[in-house]
């Protein structure tokens, strides 16, 4: 049986290859240990990104030049982008959470938002325990974007 190698995201199911024999399609998946985000789960993302965001305020990783890029391009002041995050809703996720390997951070999750006729990738965090949250990406979408819950 032929099998070839493909990647692709389908809502939250990682796929890692697809195997083809004659008509018949077989989905093998990547991670079997992921679950399914829930409506529930990402309101209660949300919630608790916006208490803490009340409390300890966002920080911006305004270092990524995508990021400070995109402020510019959509002649955004750093007020409007927090208000574009703190508007996030249910509808606008895409994806997480995700497992922040690289600086240790929790769980990061992307989210999608229409920013002046642009879709918009945002990537949020919780941070630190007793910190602020953090939002690593703010930038104008690279690819489409899927959004399971709209």
């Amino acid at each position: 049986m032929p099998c070839v190698p493909w990647h692709f995201k389908f809502f939250n199911f990682i796929v890692e290859k697809l195997v083809v024999n004659e008509n018949l399609f077989v989905l093998l998946p990547l991670q079997t240990n992921q679950t399914m985000v829930t409506i529930d789960d990402v309101k209660l993302f949300l919630e608790q990104f916006n208490i803490k965001a009340q409390v300890f305020g966002i920080l911006f990783r305004d270092d990524r030049p995508k990021n400070r890029a995109a402020l510019v391009q959509l002649e955004l002041s750093h007020l409007q982008r927090e208000l574009v995050i703190k508007s996030l809703q249910v509808q606008d996720y895409v994806e997480g959470p995700v497992v922040d390997e690289l600086n240790k951070r929790g769980e990061m999750w992307v989210f999608g938002k229409d920013v002046k006729g642009h879709e918009i990738y945002v990537k949020i965090t919780l941070g630190y325990e007793n910190g602020q949250t953090i939002c690593i990406s703010f930038h104008i979408a690279e690819h489409p974007l899927a959004y399971p819950f709209k």
